[in-house]
């Protein structure tokens, strides 16, 4: 199996060029050895940070933008985001709080990237 990827391990984006047959896996194209990490791991596993808004109540604002602290499996994405949906956390919300401990067994947080002040 051949297949194209661009590099997101750093800024200059190498065209990756990646054999896969069986376990082996050999990639053309990296400047680095990150590109090297970057093609395996998105041809055995790829992960990605997941950005999403969560419902605020009694907030300034009726959502709060969070990230996952760590990438997620690509494949569980869906999952995540439709329990993301159906959260709603209470004003006030500090940039920095974790939204979501371990959030659906994945091992990353959810955590706040914006402050929510509570309304008066």
């Amino acid at each position: 199996m051949i297949k194209k990827l661009t590099c997101i391990s750093c800024p200059i984006g190498c065209e990756l060029k990646v054999y896969m047959e069986g376990e082996e896996i050999k990639v053309e194209g990296n400047r680095c050895p990150r590109g090297f990490e970057y093609a395996k791991n998105e041809m055995i596993d790829p992960k990605r940070i997941l950005t999403i808004s969560v419902k605020v109540e009694n907030g300034f604002m009726e959502l709060a933008s969070t990230k996952t602290d760590k990438p997620v499996p690509k494949k569980r994405l869906n999952e995540i985001i439709g329990y993301v949906k159906t959260l709603k956390v209470s004003a006030p919300v500090k940039r920095g709080d974790i939204i979501v401990k371990d959030i659906l067994g994945t091992g990353a947080n959810l955590v706040a990237t914006r402050t929510v002040l509570r309304k008066n």
